[in-house]
């Protein structure tokens, strides 16, 4: 079920009722926010705003606002359909013979069919703006001590300026005027690494900007990949079909044919501007900060383009869902790592990086500490302020039960890591801009080894036999039912 764009997914919101028309003219001027933030937070359908204000294009939000359509968003409708499809290909065992090698050939021919596909022409590409001004986008001002207006949903499309490796982010953009915008890399993140060696150089780095697509590109563009794997032959990968790219018109970057808006030009070398604040996903604003400028050379788009955007702010939101995909989607590729490892959950509370729980199969004294300093070198779980390890048998998804077994199983002296390291960009509470404390937590059970010098308790549990005779007795008592 892979959708050819934007409008393709929205079609079949509509066939599900999963997406409400909002008919009444409304302003992108903090009103579609505060739907949006009353629809999101009520677990409401995504909204298509028809009639904007000073806009002569729609606006749809919330599209990835519950688990349905972010696992719809990805073709599936299970998220967990994606691991288990990552986990065969990661654990495949490698062929012997001949007759080995044949019967793999199929699936390396599938996987050869997740790469891109250039094209010629492109629907992004049927108007071209000869004097190409941003500002006409009904990009939303968000939140009332915002700096302005921002461009939520960007897909930013560069290339690394010595391998030529293409990579896409999702970073936000602050409008300036017309043909600028602010460029919001933050240090640890692909796009500012291409930027770095750029300005090393001495060098323009060509931007693309895509606005749209279909939602497997979407959210590729905010997947935290190792580094040089092409998002958009994740994006394939995730559709189960190649994404078509067409070449830009003024910079030498290839986009998705089927996104709605292009935005294209260049980003100069040591040249910064005030961006923000912003009312971002931590649910407090970020701070004014200097970021890249980004120059509008040109902008193409679709004859009848429909604008995405999303709103960030306190979880639950359609950004929790996202960030939820990537909890199941990359776990497997965890494991690899970290072979022990059984079950992660990121809560939304903790806004993806301010808590991980994570339960193990522990086999030996000190392997929870173990995981713990490991995830700390782990790409983006470097910034986990706080990871907490259980034992297999606790449901890291149940966290009233998990909130039991922990603070019944940790001695704080004993079990309780504290270390200094890098820090998510948005974390407001650390002394240092990017660098500040983070925790571990050891709630597994302790042996003779790791100084438990008493017998650790058994769990209270009723008998399965007593349990089904209960079922039984009282199968017509209301108070029982689910």
């Amino acid at each position: 079920m892979a959708f050819k764009d934007l409008r393709d997914f929205i079609s079949f919101l509509e066939k599900k009722e999963e997406i409400l028309r909002i008919k009444e003219k409304v302003s992108y001027n903090l009103e579609i926010a505060e739907i949006t933030d009353r629809v999101s937070k009520k677990g409401g359908p995504a909204l298509f705003f028809e009639n904007v204000e000073n806009s002569d294009f729609p606006v749809v939000t919330n599209l990835f606002g519950s688990f349905k359509r972010m696992a719809w968003a990805l073709g599936v409708e299970d998220i967990e359909e994606i691991p288990r499809r990552i986990t065969k290909l990661l654990h495949q065992k490698p062929p012997e013979g001949l007759i080995d090698k044949i019967k793999m050939l199929p699936q390396l021919f599938e996987f050869a069919r997740y790469f891109p596909k250039i094209v010629k022409t492109a629907p992004c590409q049927e108007v071209v703006e000869e004097n190409p001004d941003v500002t006409k986008l009904p990009a939303l001002f968000c939140w009332p001590k915002d700096g302005g207006r921002f461009i939520t949903l960007p897909l930013v499309f560069t290339k690394d300026p010595e391998t030529g490796i293409r990579n896409c982010g999702m970073y936000r953009m602050h409008i300036y005027d017309a043909k600028t915008t602010g460029m919001h890399w933050h240090l640890h993140k692909d796009g500012s690494h291409h930027y770095i060696k750029a300005e090393k150089l001495g060098k323009k780095l060509e931007v693309a900007v895509a606005i749209g697509g279909d939602p497997a590109v979407i959210y590729a563009a905010t997947a935290p990949l190792p580094p040089n794997i092409d998002e958009m032959i994740f994006a394939g990968f995730l559709r189960k079909e190649p994404v078509e790219l067409v070449k830009c018109k003024t910079v030498d970057l290839e986009v998705p044919a089927n996104a709605e808006f292009i935005l294209e030009g260049y980003v100069d070398p040591y040249e910064r501007r005030i961006e923000g604040p912003f009312g971002d996903h931590t649910g407090f604003y970020s701070p004014k900060e200097e970021y890249p400028v980004f120059h509008i050379t040109c902008i193409t788009r679709r004859k009848d383009p429909i604008y995405p955007a999303t709103l960030v702010g306190k979880p639950p939101m359609e950004d929790c869902y996202m960030a939820k995909a990537t909890e199941r989607i990359f776990l497997p590729l965890l494991k690899l790592d970290f072979p022990e490892i059984v079950d992660m959950n990121l809560p939304m509370e903790g806004v993806f990086h301010n808590c991980a729980i994570i339960s193990i199969k522990k086999t030996y004294p000190g392997q929870a500490k173990k995981v713990i300093n490991g995830l700390w070198g782990k790409g983006q779980m470097m910034f986990a302020k706080l990871i907490i390890v259980v034992d297999e048998d606790v449901d890291v998804q149940d966290l009233r039960y998990t909130a039991w077994r922990v603070l019944n199983n940790v001695d704080w002296k004993r079990d309780v890591l504290i270390t200094e390291g890098p820090v998510d960009a948005l974390d407001h509470s650390a002394s240092f801009p990017r660098y500040g404390s983070k925790m571990g937590i050891d709630a597994t059970r302790k042996s003779r080894e790791e100084g438990m010098m008493r017998d650790w308790p058994e769990e209270i549990k009723m008998s399965d036999e007593i349990k089904r005779l209960v079922d039984e007795k009282f199968k017509n008592l209301e108070l029982f039912k689910a």
